[in-house]
């Protein structure tokens, strides 16, 4: 684990990508970075992927060259819509009004721990907010349903990321494009009037469309931590985005990305999606766990309804209103009586104290 921190530390923590890494190809190793390389590999080979081809797992993984290219079908993907597959990249949507497309990972993942890399462009000819809808990426127990979030179902069961490129509110004070993630167990739906403020876990703001270079997104889930890092700035760097712990996610759920636009448009396109394996050692009681029957959720200390935005993309506590109020009034009235109560006895029976003396 000591190795596992360092990685995160080195890789993640402090942004630097890892050099020469096939997820998220940068600039080979010069003589020092091929030093800290082998360092790298020596310390973390047994906790964490290297990035190495043997954790990739291609048949989770959408890379070039495209097999199936000007068919309707590929191995290991299945896609809807107006989803296009190109020998350049897969077109979700293109740049036209009221389009949906996605596309659907045939297998499902049995990793307890994986890292995907997702190399992305949203682009069109809209000016500032006359543009959208965005993609959303998915870890999900139905594939291949069409619906209204980002062209694919609501009230889904498992893991949604979503990169949102248009405000439906009005009021919101977060600044667009928007990144957020929502993990559901099917009871919850997502609200595209509040751009799904009641449902999300954790956002931040990422300026990721009209881009003249590549754009990148990684999506970690490793021992319940949930974790999203973008690499938008063309600087081989990993930055922050969304951290949370206590994530709970099953096995045996598909991959897949979705896009959709309605009265304003983009084109949407996936270049590459790559999964690897994350290697983590577990307790033989974790071992014994049968992921496949586990429900997704989070472990809350609040729900996310108490958020509201902040301007800086992240979260504050929401304002106290309507029965907060009255709860609060409710538990000091209460706390008034009873030293009322307790004064009033203690006085009484001083009192009676002093009466014996005389």
């Amino acid at each position: 684990m000591a190795a596992e921190a360092w990685l995160w530390r080195w890789g993640w923590g402090w942004g630097q990508r890892c050099p020469g890494r096939p997820g998220l190809p940068g600039p080979g190793p010069g003589p020092t970075t091929f030093l800290h390389f082998l360092l790298l590999l020596g310390l973390v080979a047994a906790d964490i992927t290297d990035g190495n081809s043997e954790h990739l797992k291609r048949e989770h993984s959408l890379i070039k060259p495209y097999q199936g290219v000007g068919s309707s079908s590929m191995p290991l993907w299945d896609f809807q819509g107006s989803t296009m597959l190109t020998s350049q990249y897969v077109r979700l949507t293109p740049d036209e009004r009221s389009k949906e497309g996605s596309i659907w990972n045939h297998q499902p993942c049995f990793l307890k721990d994986w890292e995907m890399h997702v190399h992305f462009k949203v682009h069109g000819t809209g000016k500032k907010n006359l543009h959208g809808d965005g993609i959303a990426l998915w870890y999900t127990r139905d594939r291949l349903v069409p619906g209204p979030v980002f062209g694919s179902k609501d009230n889904f069961h498992g893991l949604a990321v979503f990169l949102d490129t248009y405000p439906n509110d009005e009021t919101t004070e977060r600044v667009f494009p928007y990144i957020s993630v929502m993990v559901n167990n099917g009871s919850l739906s997502y609200d595209h009037s509040k751009d799904g403020r009641w449902s999300e876990l954790a956002g931040c703001t990422a300026d990721f469309r009209n881009r003249d270079h590549d754009t990148f997104l990684a999506v970690r889930y490793s021992r319940g931590r949930l974790t999203v890092m973008t690499d938008l700035e063309d600087k081989n760097e990993w930055k922050n985005c969304i951290d949370v712990t206590g994530v709970r996610l099953p096995t045996g759920y598909y991959f897949g990305a979705s896009a959709g636009t309605g009265d304003l448009s983009d084109n949407h396109d996936l270049i590459s999606i790559k999964l690897f394996q994350l290697t983590v050692e577990r307790t033989p009681e974790e071992e014994s766990i049968d992921w496949t029957k586990i429900e997704p959720g989070v472990n809350f200390l609040k729900s996310p309804k108490d958020n509201v935005d902040d301007p800086t993309g992240n979260f504050r506590g929401g304002p106290l209103t309507g029965w907060r109020v009255f709860l609060l009034l409710l538990c000091a009235l209460l706390g008034i009586i009873v030293c009322a109560v307790v004064g009033a006895v203690v006085f009484q029976k001083r009192q009676e104290r002093n009466k014996r003396f005389y």
